[in-house]
Formats: structure tokens, C-alpha cells, sequence
């Protein structure tokens, strides 16, 4: 089954022309008009509305329909990761909308600093690659309850190596902080499909960089980190309300502020347990709104495609 995302900028206008001319692909909530699926679409876990199961020209397909301001803000603020993460592995994007390619930019690089944060020193590609992969899917009930083959991960980047190498390569080269152990491997023609390759990368651990890296995390979920080592630290509200504020993306007059780690950040980016703290703010991002979504997918798929779903990913989850 391939699955589709689809981005309107007025969802419940989508609903409507779409159950006009494909009632059957929504369960018994499209009886009750478009202003209904959309409000279930928004309302409720990361708004995403799905209908699986869809053939379309011989091809079984599932495609969620998302609003265009939904997946802006999780792209740059990673209030879900619901649609940032799925956007973090290798995707084919069919048409692409100028703001929404900008945002994905940030959503990759984000990727890959929040990865580094989780990582040691040196590490492999399949490493890098799998933690980026791996991030959406920490605190996912499916992966936590036997509903997701446990070796999804590995199996994704595995199977697509060269793929994310064309996605992160050049981000990888940009970032002042990393780099690969042995650059000339790079630069041999046509090392990136070679799926045999495993190179070693390399990061630089100095607080001031790695604070610059926690600063320039996206806004929503930086804060959650901030709270952490609040709570840690043991700092006065009022002392980190006005972090919060000095840490704002935006300055007074609506500009883009440049990131540069502050005190707090280079703090934070000398603790041990930073990976750890970084892994407790992914799964408080990632666990509501997953589960809300896979509850949603009753209402959305109808409880028959809703079983027939679940006991096919029960079946993946049973797979060695």
C-alpha cells in the first residue's frame, strides 16, 4: 500500500469536492458532511485525516489529507513530529510549494542536529541515519505495543541508504560541527549507491558548538528540553521566563534573530544526560498526538479497515 499526503490550504473544501466524487472512501463520518471529517481532521491528534485501503487505477494506496498550516508549523516548530518525522526519511514529493520546501530545509537540518545531540563522538552513517529515522517513532504506542515490526527502522535505512545520503550529504557538509573521518571516500565517483559503504563520522563535542545546536532546535520542541533542565537546575520561574524571551527566533521588530547558544544553552550542552533529556522531550512531542491519531483512525477508516489495519501491522511487529 503507497501511502500519499495531501496539503490543502482549506481542508474542509477538499472534504466536500472529494465526498462528491468519492463518498466511498470515507467510513460513515462522511455521512455527516465535510465540516465533520474536518473538524475530526484538525481537532484530534496530529491533524491528519486518513483513508486507507483506496484503489486507485489497480493500486492500493492510503493518503492522509493535512492542512497546509499544520504541516508549516510542525516542519518548523516540531509541535508533533507527526509529519516532520515521516518527511525525515527518503520521500518521493510530487508537487512541492515554494514555503513548504523552505520549511522542510530547516525540518532536515533539524534532523540531523537533534541527532547529533543523541550520538557520541564518532559514529556511522547507518548510526546517523537510523536515529534520524528512528526520532518520530519514539514513543509511538505502535512501536511500544507490538503493532510495528522492530526492525523497521533498520529495515528503512537499509533498504535506502544511498537515498538519505542524497538527502543529508550536503547538509552534513555544511554543518561546522561534523564531519566525515575520511573525506576522500567522498569524493570517489559514485560512492553514494555504493550500499556497501558504512563511512565514520565524527563531531565536535565543545559546549559553545553543541549549545549553538540546542538553541537552533525548533522552537516547540527546544522549549521542552529548556524544561527539563529548568525543573533540573532548579531555576525561578521568573529567571527562566526571561530565558524564554532572550531565546525567541523572533527580535522586537518581527525579524529573524541569529541563534547563538546563550549561557543556558552552552549549560545544557555540557551535561552528560543531555541525550537522555533530548530523548524524554522526543517522546513527550511524539506520544499524545500519535496516540490520539491511531484512536482517530477508527472514526476516519471505519472499525472494519480500522482491524484489517491493526492486524496487519500486529502481523509486521510479529516479524524477526
Amino acid at each position: 500500500m503507497i501511502d500519499f499526503v495531501l496539503t490543502p490550504r482549506f481542508s474542509q473544501h477538499f472534504h466536500s469536492l472529494n465526498l462528491r466524487k468519492h463518498r466511498d472512501h470515507y467510513s460513515f463520518l462522511g455521512s455527516l458532511g465535510s465540516g465533520v471529517v474536518s473538524h475530526v481532521q484538525d481537532r484530534y491528534g496530529a491533524g491528519a485525516y486518513f483513508n486507507p485501503y483506496i484503489t486507485v487505477n489497480g493500486t492500493l494506496i492510503k493518503y492522509a489529507v493535512v492542512n497546509y498550516e499544520t504541516l508549516l508549523r510542525d516542519l518548523t516548530e516540531w509541535d508533533t513530529l507527526y509529519l516532520a518525522g515521516r518527511l525525515h526519511k527518503p520521500v518521493k514529493i510530487l508537487f512541492e510549494e515554494p514555503n513548504i520546501r523552505v520549511a522542510n530545509q530547516r525540518n532536515l537540518i533539524s534532523a540531523v542536529r537533534c541527532s547529533l545531540l543523541l550520538l557520541p563522538t564518532t559514529f556511522t552513517e547507518k548510526e546517523l541515519y537510523s536515529t534520524i529515522a528512528g526520532l518520530s517513532y519514539q514513543g509511538d504506542p505502535r512501536m511500544q505495543y507490538g503493532s510495528e515490526n522492530p526492525k523497521k527502522i533498520s529495515n528503512i535505512v537499509n533498504n535506502q541508504l544511498q537515498h538519505f545520503r542524497h538527502l543529508y550529504h550536503d547538509i552534513l557538509s555544511s554543518l561546522p560541527n561534523v564531519r566525515y573521518v575520511n573525506d576522500q571516500a567522498t569524493q570517489a565517483s559514485g560512492w553514494m549507491e555504493d550500499d556497501k559503504l558504512d563511512l565514520k563520522l565524527e563531531q565536535n563535542l565543545d559546549p559553545e558548538r553543541r549549545g549553538n545546536i540546542v538553541r537552533r532546535l525548533p522552537k516547540q520542541f527546544r522549549e521542552k528540553v529548556y524544561f527539563q533542565y529548568r525543573d533540573k537546575f532548579d531555576i525561578s520561574g521568573q529567571e527562566y521566563n526571561e530565558m524564554l524571551e532572550a531565546a525567541k527566533d523572533e527580535d522586537a521588530k518581527g525579524g529573524l534573530k541569529k541563534q547563538v547558544g546563550g549561557d543556558f544553552d552552552r549549560r545544557i550542552a555540557a551535561e552528560k544526560d543531555l541525550p537522555q533529556m533530548v530523548t524524554k522531550a522526543i517522546n513527550q512531542t511524539v506520544k499524545w498526538p500519535s496516540t490520539v491519531q491511531s484512536v482517530k483512525g477508527i472514526l476516519s477508516a471505519g472499525p472494519e479497515r480500522a482491524w484489517r489495519y491493526l492486524q496487519e501491522k500486529r502481523a509486521k511487529g510479529r516479524e524477526k
